[in-house]
């Protein structure tokens, strides 16, 4: 896997049952965990306290305290690298232009209008279906071009409900 601290440094890291490789080197650490977010590691006869200052499973980023220092961290696993080679990585779902009925429903309301600025995870709209409510989020930041529904009109799956600019 790939693991990039503070955008500026990659590292190539492979771990394994018997050994940790770094950058194709073996690497002996002796780690402590002393709770959910702090670890005590001894590297090269030096001490280091790390603790996990926050994290974000979903885009694989974390920041680190060590010894006091903040480091940002991305990893990008075997999985990433393979979908970024197929052209179908992460960077893909900020260039959605529209927003496409999951399934056939009522709309109820609509909550962002055009030229709407929005954040990605935003409620934009209401849709009813079977009985439920679902809430239509933003998959992307961006501006509201066209809302191509009204509230009470009856969508098909996959009709365009809102196209971004």
């Amino acid at each position: 896997m790939k693991i990039k601290v503070n955008e500026s440094y990659t590292y190539e890291v492979e771990v394994g049952a018997e050994a940790l490789k770094i950058n194709d080197a073996a690497v002996q650490i002796d780690a402590r965990q002393l709770s959910s977010v702090h670890t005590h590691v001894l590297y090269q006869n030096k001490s280091y306290n790390v603790e996990l200052v926050s994290e974000n499973k979903e885009d694989k980023t974390s920041v680190l305290k060590v010894n006091g220092n903040l480091y940002n961290v991305s990893i990008e696993d075997q999985y990433d690298q393979l979908l970024k080679q197929l052209g179908m990585d992460t960077a893909l779902a900020s260039k959605v232009k529209e927003i496409k009925a999951p399934m056939p429903g009522l709309v109820l309301s609509i909550i962002a209008d055009e030229g709407t600025e929005v954040s990605k995870g935003d409620s934009i709209l209401v849709l009813e279906a079977m009985k439920m409510e679902n809430i239509i989020k933003s998959p992307t930041d961006g501006k509201i071009k066209k809302v191509f529904v009204s509230k009470g009109d009856k969508v098909e799956k996959n009709q365009v409900l809102i196209q971004f600019e």
